[in-house]
């Protein structure tokens, strides 16, 4: 009887190994092995420390660079070879990250969650720009953006965007920069990063939607001026508006304006504007303070309908939180319940949410409510950007000679050398006979 038990009991251990080489056999593992590669991520790994403050080194040494040129040396081939010098470093070298144009999003991300802390390098990085333009115009523009130098190479033959095609797309990015804070701050993703045409190329990677975006950018940036920095940038939109209050201003020449037009021609983004006639209608001025008068009355209730439209929009919007999106899901599954496929998303998820619905539907719930306060706020950012700009087309500016828009003039010293009067400055060309030296 013994012998029998132990004969049963080997039997039984022989099947079950021969079971375990079989399943094996059926979900072998991968192979790891033979011609693998690992998937590439989305974004950098992580640098020390130490080198993320030699980044920022490199960086306010670059805006410093940028400032001295443009202002100081009037140097359009320095500041062409400093943005060479950042597309590489900043752009192919770092993959384009950190940069400031999606910094915004990192600094509200982590005014909403208490759990995650702005590093100082992605605080210098938001800021500094900023601060630079309230000195010195958009200089980082000019040759430290990696994106706005990528735009410059491929540009052939600039085409003039019509007016008012050009004041249309200049709310754009306003209303984006708007979109991607809102995002942020509910933790639903940062859609400006995710949205950036020219990362995926800097980094060599990325999914066809946004690859054949970053292309169509590059082509219709050959001929028109970085179209992406002036009608779709949000943190251009930033130092557009800080630029308007720079001490310093790009002057085509330092000494007098001779109303020849040729740094109009120069200029590739449309930012060189035409002084005033000096004869004005008093019944033109009169009509023109007028219209101004109803357009800041209107302002409020922009604002308001803005609001209002935003908070009836947020509901929609909070699906886009995948929290939210979850809650929702789990909700309709108990009321009809949906046969998914085995380990798809959607069960996993399910799964996910089961284990602790309580925790998921309050959560959703309070995502909710953020959005219903987020929407509201986009809503009436949305309808100040409009008013401010319609207000701002009803404004007289006052200027005698031919110079750029401190707010659309990327600073890139390209109108320099196409002024006669500072050519001759420069000894680049002879002063005209019997003309006294400018």
């Amino acid at each position: 009887m013994l012998r029998r038990l132990k004969f049963i009991g080997a039997l039984g251990v022989m099947l079950l190994m021969a079971l375990l080489v079989s399943a094996e056999q059926r979900f072998p593992p991968p192979d790891f092995e033979n011609g693998y590669s690992l998937p590439s991520t989305s974004t950098p790994a992580a640098r020390q420390l130490w080198l993320q403050y030699g980044d920022t080194a490199v960086f306010l040494a670059a805006l410093g660079t940028a400032v001295w040129l443009i202002y100081k040396k009037r140097s359009r081939r320095g500041v062409f070879w400093l943005s060479l010098f950042s597309l590489a470093y900043f752009g192919f070298y770092r993959k384009g990250c950190i940069c400031p144009i999606g910094s915004p999003q990192n600094i509200v991300y982590g005014l909403f969650n208490p759990g995650y802390a702005v590093p100082l390098t992605v605080l210098i990085f938001c800021f500094a720009p900023i601060v630079v333009a309230l000195f010195g115009g958009r200089a980082f523009c000019a040759g430290v953006c990696p994106q706005g130098a990528l735009q410059d190479l491929v540009l052939i033959k600039p085409i003039v965007v019509p007016p008012w095609l050009e004041h249309a797309l200049g709310v754009v990015p306003y209303i984006f920069l708007g979109a991607g804070l809102i995002c942020a701050g509910t933790g639903t993703g940062f859609l400006i990063c995710r949205y950036d045409p020219f990362v995926p190329f800097f980094r060599l990677s990325g999914g066809t939607f946004i690859l054949t975006f970053g292309a169509a950018f590059l082509l219709m940036g050959m001929f028109v001026g970085r179209p992406y920095c002036r009608f779709l940038c949000p943190y251009g939109g930033l130092l557009r508006v800080a630029s308007l209050a720079s001490k310093w201003r790009v002057r085509v020449t330092p000494d007098t304006c001779t109303q020849c037009r040729l740094c109009e021609q120069s200029c590739p983004f449309g930012a060189m504007r035409e002084p005033p006639s000096p004869e004005t209608n008093p019944k033109w001025l009169r009509a023109e303070r007028k219209r101004l008068g109803w357009l800041l009355a209107l302002l409020p209730v922009l604002i308001l309908a803005g609001a209002w439209g935003g908070s009836k929009f947020s509901p929609t919007a909070a699906q886009l939180n995948p929290t939210v999106a979850l809650a929702e899901r789990y909700a309709r599954q108990q009321i009809h319940p949906v046969e998914y496929g085995l380990m798809t998303p959607e069960a996993l998820s399910l799964q996910r949410a089961a284990d602790n619905p309580a925790a998921i539907l309050t959560q959703a719930a309070d995502l909710r409510r953020r959005f219903a306060l987020a929407c509201a706020l986009f809503g009436g950012w949305v309808g100040l950007v409009i008013g401010v700009k319609l207000a701002a087309l009803s404004v007289r500016p006052s200027r005698t000679d031919f110079e750029p828009d401190r707010g659309a003039c990327f600073a890139c010293a390209r109108c320099f050398t196409a002024c006669p009067n500072e050519r001759v400055r420069l000894g680049l060309a002879p002063a005209a006979q019997g003309a006294e030296p400018l």
